[in-house]
């Protein structure tokens, strides 16, 4: 009977991940009273997902590069249930030492959301400065390594769950963002992988994607930049609908709490996202043959060369907030 028990929840719970409204929340994961650590946790959906789970019970430990940030959170919250410390995820050792300064006032690590990341300057990948992208996968794919890395053992010590944020970027194509793509394409494996080693020790991990979040990063990049409206446009209008912080703060809260293998928001980009095999296929060849496309690409190698990526390096405003 528990057999039969365990392999219908297991069923249930993959049909949530495809995004199959069965009734109920199918929650099972109740993060009252535990610590859950966070990265890019000074503002956007990293803060948002603060807020989140410590409306549900859970201490959070906020990571991030800026300090004003994270005191503003911590002020946010209330200063009761956490604890804030400037880290940069390009930085392992100082990583590894945060890691264990939670774990030192905490006595534990249940939960991990590894939210950090930058997202480039449109350009492409003969017009690219290196440096610049260097920097995106040392952020956006080495900076959830070296989060998760030094906390494997201590969530799979308390049968915790991990999240990466990965975004819709990793299955669909995106004009002028291929560092983005890149790095969001590798999250995804690396989120994968996880899931496998872990659940025999009892414990989960999922990916985390978004499509179009609301912010004023999004607004700069695709709103004020006439580019960036031209790039928004080509999307099926569906795909261009943009939800706030809170929302895929939720998304991630409820996700923990199933132990989600994976979750996506908005729903509009699920029939991509599952029919990706076929959808990019025929999304490769129709941009290859488009005159327009080609137009965009010689107009963003035209313009100057930007080394840095915008935003925080610990998840700042940018990945978090645009796929």
């Amino acid at each position: 009977m528990m057999a039969t028990f365990r392999t219908r929840s297991t069923i249930a719970r993959t049909l949530r991940d495809l995004g199959l409204p069965l009734p109920g929340r199918g929650a099972e994961y109740n993060v009252a009273g535990k610590v859950v650590l966070i990265t890019g946790g000074g503002d956007g959906i990293g803060l948002a997902s603060a807020r989140a789970l410590h409306a549900r019970g859970a201490t959070v430990a906020l990571l991030d590069v800026n300090q004003s940030s994270l005191t503003a959170a911590e002020f946010a919250l209330g200063r009761r249930r956490v604890l804030t410390l400037v880290a940069d995820v390009r930085d392992r050792p100082g990583m590894d030492a945060a890691v264990h300064a939670v774990i030192e006032r905490y006595g534990r690590i249940d939960v991990v959301i590894a939210n950090a990341g930058v997202t480039p300057p449109p350009s492409t990948l003969r017009q690219i400065d290196p440096v610049g992208f260097d920097r995106v996968i040392d952020i956006n794919l080495t900076g959830v390594f070296n989060t998760v890395h030094p906390a494997i053992d201590e969530v799979i010590a308390r049968r915790g769950h991990i999240v990466v944020v990965s975004s819709a970027a990793a299955f669909a194509p995106g004009l002028g963002g291929a560092s983005y793509m890149i790095s969001k394409a590798a999250v995804e494996q690396l989120g994968r992988a996880l899931r496998l080693e872990l659940t025999g020790y009892g414990a989960s991990a999922g990916v985390a994607y978004f499509g179009m979040v609301d912010t004023q990063l999004a607004r700069a990049t695709l709103d004020d930049d006439e580019i960036g409206r031209r790039l928004d446009a080509r999307l099926p209008r569906p795909l261009r609908r943009r939800i706030s912080p809170e929302d895929a703060a939720t998304v991630i809260a409820d996700a923990v709490a199933r132990r989600a293998g994976r979750t996506l928001a908005p729903a509009a980009w699920q029939p991509w996202a599952l029919g990706r095999g076929l959808v990019n296929v025929l999304a490769d060849g129709y941009l290859a043959a488009d005159a327009e496309c080609h137009q965009l690409i010689r107009e963003l190698e035209e313009r100057p060369v930007t080394t840095h990526a915008s935003g925080s390096t610990t998840a700042g405003p940018d990945a978090r907030r645009t796929p």
